[in-house]
């Protein structure tokens, strides 16, 4: 995974986990740097999501580092991953994963739940308020997830996401439950964050989804086969006299 820039965050992953006796991941050896926009690809099994549980320290390394920052997931105890997890990274999900009797203003706060006391101060408020007004569901704070369109639920979803104000977003099929038109309005306001300086990184089987991001990797059988600049940013390259290689 590289490194960022001086004083930047990154993560990187090595080596193998596996779960009972299947090595869901094999020799991997990647880098991430800030502000990268990443879509893992590949068929049911290939381990696109094992990596993304580890990346979001849902799961540690049976092998090898994952450090992210300057930290080691593996030799983190469970309350220091819960307080990585809560600092550092948002997540998104296909199902969004609301809760039902909550409303919106509730489920986009719902982190700071794991943040010590949770306080709701104004703070809190102002910037609830904020990332409802840029997800589009400013008029919608009392809504229950039952009131919502799916596309709707997963606005609020990414609002969540954003509540600590992470160095990264990991989207698991974010648009997996969604139709095309909500889909790309999804992936636009994903691309508007990324511009913004956070790093995306999701998983996806869709070509179409994944050509939003700058750089795709694509996976079989717990390993890398590829991993490159998208189509988008190739044709861009090339518009610049630009080669990758």
């Amino acid at each position: 995974m590289g490194h960022a820039s001086e004083g930047g965050f990154f993560s990187r992953r090595k080596g193998t986990t596996q779960a009972v006796t299947v090595h869901a991941l094999k020799g991997v050896s990647v880098d991430f740097h800030q502000g990268e926009y990443i879509a893992i690809m590949g068929a049911s099994g290939s381990g696109k999501s094992t990596m993304l549980n580890l990346l979001g320290c849902l799961d540690r390394p049976t092998s090898g580092q994952y450090i992210l920052g300057d930290k080691d997931v593996a030799q983190l105890s469970d309350d220091e991953l819960s307080e990585v997890r809560s600092r550092y990274i948002g997540f998104i999900f296909q199902s969004y994963n609301l809760i039902q009797q909550y409303t919106v203003t509730e489920n986009i706060q719902l982190p700071l739940t794991y943040q010590g006391s949770g306080e709701i101060t104004e703070e809190v408020e102002r910037r609830t308020q904020e990332l409802a007004r840029m997800v589009g569901l400013h008029e919608r704070l009392d809504h229950r997830p039952n009131q919502l369109s799916g596309g709707q639920q997963q606005r609020v979803a990414i609002a969540r996401s954003l509540i600590n104000d992470p160095y990264i977003i990991l989207a698991d099929e974010a648009t997996g439950n969604l139709d095309t038109k909500t889909s790309h309005e999804i992936m636009e306001m994903l691309g508007k964050l990324n511009d913004g300086g956070k790093t995306i990184i999701m998983v996806t089987h869709e070509d179409d989804i994944a050509e939003h991001a700058k750089r795709i990797i694509r996976m079989r059988d717990g390993q890398i086969i590829d991993d490159g600049p998208s189509p988008r940013m190739q044709a861009l390259a090339a518009a610049n006299g630009v080669s990758h290689t």
